[in-house]
């Protein structure tokens, strides 16, 4: 892989001890299970209450697999030039969070403010209200059945802001009042070509549900602004198609605005966003006044195809051992299944699920839960190179999906593990 240790791994992804391309013991490492013919750690230190903790200052290749490691100084720039790209256009960044989960990340993400951060989940929101954050956007339609955990939320932090996109949606909130001083803070939901929830701009239903929000009850309901997921940027297949979504979603966005002020409906907001638009911004973005990317401060696989990112800005890694070697089908066996992956990018060329760092002969063609099933792109496979027990590296193909399966996240510099980070999960 280009990049090499900035990149992911540093100096992961081959066969055993002398093995190009692999992860082998370092030197004093315990003796691990490849020496016995096995697959995992035979002496691992003993875990404490807090997941991880007790390898902080292991090498990456004396891991227990599989596992999720994220080079600390790729993320680090990652966030920074979004924090860039957004200081440039003269907007603001409202990174959100549901790809990392962790409070490390958003504080990297927010360059320290710990402000102005987007949540998918009301998990996610309560985990970073207790981490100090405010201004909280719960980036997803208001759910009914989950009303009162939004109001908790609403009156303890100074600005935990919902999404609405339908007349339901704001009943729901008049039917639930605030306390005395407290205002529901309401984003309108708009679908400007995304095709999942939110009303179209165009639809006269959307200012009359812009100017209900406004004006049915100021006291207790404000519209902060409009806000739209670019999503459908993740269909294109180069940095031109994505630019010229972005534009057509920032023009659709911009143009509603106007007809809000026109019809005399103030909307001080309006927000847009999506990884592969935020990476290479339009000048028309400008007019906005914040964007909300996401899954840039990882970036994966999927960002390389598309064009948001090189390959050695991807930050994070599954490190899987050999367990297997299966010469009548030439296959390798590795002990990362789909449980540690996902099963995003299946069918998707070249690479499918993840890309092998330092072997772009190798396929990962094969997942069950537990196991994934290895095999050159054409040719006998040289089973030497991968001994059993030893590290390989998977750059995944949907960083989102593969972080959502891990507990913990081993933060290295260098190859050496720095930090652990513990999302939040659940719903």
């Amino acid at each position: 892989m280009d990049g090499g240790m900035d990149g992911g791994m540093d100096g992961a992804g081959s066969g055993g001890p002398g093995a190009p391309g692999a992860l082998g013991p370092a030197p004093g490492a315990s003796v691990t299970a490849a020496a016995a013919g096995g697959g995992r750690e035979t002496e691992a230190p003993a875990i404490d209450a807090k997941p991880g903790s007790a390898w902080l200052g292991r090498r990456l290749e004396e891991l227990p697999t599989p596992a999720l490691a994220v080079s600390e100084a790729t993320a680090r720039r990652n966030a920074e030039r979004m924090l860039e790209r957004c200081r440039a256009l003269g907007v603001r960044l409202r990174p959100h969070v549901k790809t990392h989960k962790t409070l490390e990340g958003a504080a990297l993400a927010t360059g320290g403010t710990r402000r102005g951060i987007a949540v998918s989940t009301l998990a996610e929101a309560r985990f970073f209200a207790a981490g100090g954050f405010d201004d909280i956007l719960y980036a997803y339609p208001l759910p009914a059945a989950r009303l009162e955990e939004c109001a908790a939320l609403a009156q303890r932090l100074e600005a935990f802001q919902v999404l609405l996109d339908s007349p339901q949606g704001l009943a729901l909130l008049r039917r639930r009042p605030l306390a005395p001083g407290k205002r529901w803070l309401v984003w309108l939901k708009l679908d400007c070509g995304n095709g999942r929830a939110g009303v179209r701009p165009t639809d006269p239903g959307a200012l009359e549900l812009a100017r209900a929000i406004a004006e049915e009850a100021p006291a207790e309901v404000a519209l902060v602004g409009v806000y739209a997921h670019c999503g459908d940027t993740y269909h294109c297949g180069s940095v031109p198609e994505v630019q010229a979504i972005a534009r057509a979603t920032t023009t659709a966005m911009l143009d509603f605005v106007a007809t809000l002020r026109q019809a005399g409906v103030p909307c001080a907001q309006a927000s847009v966003g999506s990884t592969p638009s935020c990476s290479h911004p339009v000048p028309e973005m400008a007019a906005l006044t914040e964007l909300h990317p996401g899954n840039y401060l990882f970036y994966d696989l999927q960002q390389t195809l598309l064009g948001s990112c090189r390959l050695e800005d991807v930050a994070l890694r599954v490190l899987t051992r050999v367990v297997g070697h299966y010469r009548h089908r030439n296959q390798l066996l590795v002990d990362c299944g789909w449980a540690a992956l996902s099963l995003h990018g299946q069918g998707r060329p070249p690479a499918a699920f993840a890309a092998v760092e330092g072997h772009p002969e190798l396929r990962l063609v094969g997942l069950t839960q537990e196991h994934g099933q290895l095999e050159p792109a054409a040719g006998p496979l040289d089973f030497g190179r991968f001994p059993v027990g030893s590290v390989l590296a998977l750059v995944p193909f949907h960083a989102c999906a593969t972080a959502a399966m891990h507990p913990v996240y081993y933060v290295h510099a260098q190859g050496t593990v720095v930090a652990l980070w513990h999302p939040a999960r659940g719903w």
